[in-house]
């Protein structure tokens, strides 16, 4: 899958959740586009298609190590298809 990172994440919202470990995130996403922003210790942006999508943890003390439900944000509830895609052995989730 060619992941382009996102040059705005403006417009997503949360979409749904993604059960896994950071290092499991990083081994495939890489380190995180940003950390330590207003209510996030760490996020990732990118890009797939016309897809905008985010993966990021929320109003945490600090960047969950263990297994943690990652927050998936997208415009809509298809961009849970393109985590699914990305981490076919961990639990992703509608919100809804």
């Amino acid at each position: 899958m060619n992941l382009q990172k996102a040059d705005s994440a403006s417009g997503t919202c949360l979409q749904g959740y993604v059960t896994i470990t950071l290092a499991e995130l990083i081994s495939v996403l890489g380190a995180p586009h940003m950390t330590f922003g207003d209510k996030t210790t760490a996020e990732w942006a990118f890009q797939y298609g016309d897809a905008v999508y985010t993966i990021y943890d929320y109003k945490e003390d600090r960047t969950p190590v263990r297994e943690y439900d990652w927050h998936v944000g997208g415009v809509d509830s298809s961009v849970l298809q393109i985590v699914r895609a990305l981490f076919p052995n961990n639990r992703v989730r509608s919100y809804r």
